[in-house]
């Protein structure tokens, strides 16, 4: 009897293991499985994990690419109509503008009525004035570097120019007097501005500046191929206002050329030509 009674047990102890053993089984799949969860965190850690590892490396990188090239985008816009850099290229305004200087031109100055004055430093396209036409090139090679250009980064268009006004429309600008001086509507010109050493001009000239164009040189007069060197030519040198781009009005790079670009009072003293082909 005794032997029936311990197997009798025996069998009933582990039919209850087996019972228990089949709840916990089950019990992963039930409403209970959370704990059995909560036991194994690394199950948990494998199941968060990207299926595809790579994929988030790639969005960064694409994420980054896009805002890159909106970046690129929004730096065209602004340079096309508001502020372009502009890499100095000659020695042609020296000492006011040194080669390599990235200045910042201002293409608001003359947006709203405004015009430019006498002794404004302004960039402007040669095209039909310094150029007769414009070079020819290969349309692809010449956005891309106009991109470059627009941003600082590679030198200006050949039709562009940077230099001083001299002369606005009806003024009279003569060069030299006696004392071998520039003079506008007869008034000496005290050109501090001017490369030391140089000459206010090597080439006489006596010209009445048309209405709505320019008499422009460079501060570098030795150097600089400017209003002098058209006389002749169609156009007489002078350029009209409408082909400016606006007025170089800081010196953003080198760091250590960080600056505005000069303001001068050399022409303050200067009143409107009245005489023989301007007006009052």
């Amino acid at each position: 009897m005794d032997t029936e009674a311990q197997h009798t047990e025996r069998d009933r102890s582990s039919g209850e293991e087996e019972r228990s053993r089949s709840a916990r089984v089950s019990g992963t799949d039930g409403p209970d499985g959370d704990a059995d969860r909560d036991m194994n965190p690394e199950a948990d850690s494998a199941a968060d994990q990207d299926p595809e590892p790579g994929r988030g490396g790639a969005l960064t990188w694409r994420r980054t690419g896009l805002i890159g090239l909106a970046c690129m985008v929004f730096l065209l816009v602004f340079s096309h109509f508001v502020l372009q850099p502009f890499l100095v290229p000659s020695s042609s305004m020296e000492p006011t503008l040194q080669v390599g200087d990235r200045i910042l031109v201002n293409k608001l100055a003359y947006r709203f009525g405004s015009e430019p004055r006498r002794g404004d430093v302004v960039v402007f396209d040669g095209t039909g004035s310094f150029l007769q036409e414009e070079p020819a090139g290969n349309p692809v090679t010449g956005l891309l570097h106009d991109a470059a250009a627009a941003l600082g980064l590679a030198e200006p268009d050949e039709t562009d120019f940077v230099k001083r006004v001299i002369g606005t429309g009806g003024d009279r600008v003569v060069c030299c007097d006696k004392d071998g001086r520039l003079t506008v509507n007869g008034v000496p010109v005290p050109e501090y501005y001017v490369k030391l050493g140089d000459r206010p001009s090597n080439v006489p000239f006596d010209i009445v500046v048309p209405d709505g164009t320019l008499w422009v040189m460079g501060d570098h007069r030795s150097q600089s191929s400017d209003s002098r060197d058209h006389l002749g030519q169609p156009g007489g040198g002078v350029v009209p206002v409408e082909q400016v781009i606006g007025r170089a009005d800081w010196i953003g790079w080198p760091v250590g050329r960080w600056s505005t670009v000069p303001d001068t009072d050399a022409f303050d003293a200067v009143p409107r030509w009245t005489g023989p082909g301007g007006h009052g």
